[in-house]
């Protein structure tokens, strides 16, 4: 009977998983309806367009959610290495003129009709999973580090420093769990940041990123706007926040006002301790997929569920820190929260193979 019992127990999903992750996508949904609104008005003359993008793409999420669910983890096991080519596929063909977008400065996405599609949201996954499955066949640990190194290089060819820096950071946890020789670890650990370092001094932009994180006060209306921008929305919101749709700072003073830089304007609508409320609870969620990770069957979804929490993980506290000046802005989405269709699907999708192996 306790048999049973004990049994029925395990094949229950995580509940408080699922539930902090639709939280967050209820929560990033109303965000977006809020910081989106002036710059849908001024592009599309509906305010409400950007939104009603995003409701659509969060139900595409949380269908990819109950599929991946319901759907053995270990089915994607079997795709691991076919998946990894079609992300180096695709990685390499959005650098191709005619078929990658170019937006912004970067050459990051891949239209399909009217979807426009960031083959960078589906590497991180691919290769957390790629990573899984090749340490859990105990190969040659020095190996590991040649598909992260490959996958970043061509992600930085966009160019797309925070990416990248999410992929290593995540990809360096997962390596560093394997139980790799430290010295090998420790050594390619300084020839990355050295490699790192040498694409931003060879980039105008990316050096220019990086001056002006230490130099904050110089060029307000130029290369130091934007974050300047960013700390007036943060501290005009003090402890409790100007009110919910009261925000001065969306109303196109602040750039990607729904995008990358969504948390400053939530810290300055409910505040440092609305905007404490929102860190804790996307910590919960990496919290969980931590603890999904240490009770993992088997070593491929202990490294996936692990891989996964980091990618959550780091992607939060990159996207905050450089919303308060901690490092030099990043250019990534803040997770479940953001307006952009490829990083809130992959999420999700990736939040129910977690569900899948909290109930194995």
């Amino acid at each position: 009977m306790k048999r049973l019992r004990l049994r029925k127990q395990k094949q229950r999903i995580d509940k408080k998983l699922f539930i902090a992750a639709i939280l967050l996508v209820i929560i990033g949904l109303i965000a977006v309806l809020d910081a989106s609104a002036p710059q849908s008005l001024n592009v599309f003359g509906d305010k409400f367009h950007l939104f009603k993008s995003q409701l659509v793409w969060s139900f595409v999420g949380f269908v990819a959610l109950l599929v991946s669910s319901r759907v053995n983890y270990r089915f994607w096991q079997k795709l691991a290495t076919p998946l990894f080519f079609f992300v180096l596929v695709s990685l390499v063909l959005v650098l191709i003129p005619g078929i990658g977008v170019k937006l912004l400065g970067a050459r990051r996405w891949i239209s399909i009709g009217s979807v426009f599609f960031q083959p960078s949201e589906f590497a991180k996954f691919g290769l957390i999973l790629y990573l899984a499955k090749f340490m859990s066949k105990r190969v040659s640990s020095i190996l590991y580090f040649l598909p992260l190194v490959l996958v970043s290089f061509l992600i930085m060819l966009e160019p797309d420093l925070g990416t990248t820096m999410v992929i290593v950071l995540t990809g360096a946890i997962q390596i560093f769990a394997s139980q790799i020789n430290l010295l090998h670890f420790g050594g390619l650990g300084v020839l990355g940041f050295l490699g790192v370092l040498g694409l931003i001094y060879i980039s105008p932009y990316r050096r220019d990123r990086l001056l002006t994180y230490f130099q904050t006060a110089s060029d307000p209306l130029g290369k130091s706007y934007h974050i300047r921008q960013i700390l007036l929305g943060l501290g005009s919101g003090g402890l409790f926040g100007v009110g919910l749709g009261a925000s001065r700072q969306k109303f196109l003073f602040l750039p990607e006002a729904a995008t990358d830089s969504i948390f400053a304007v939530i810290a300055e609508e409910i505040g440092f301790i609305g905007a404490l409320g929102l860190i804790f609870l996307l910590g919960f969620y990496v919290f969980r997929a931590l603890r999904i990770s240490k009770y993992a069957p088997d070593d491929f979804s202990r490294y996936l569920a692990l891989g996964i929490a980091s990618w959550i993980g780091i992607q939060t506290i990159l996207n905050i820190a450089s919303m308060t000046a901690l490092v030099p802005l990043t250019g990534i989405p803040l997770p479940f929260i953001s307006y952009g269709g490829s990083s809130l699907i992959m999420i999700m999708f990736a939040t129910g193979i977690l569900l899948n192996i909290s109930k194995q």
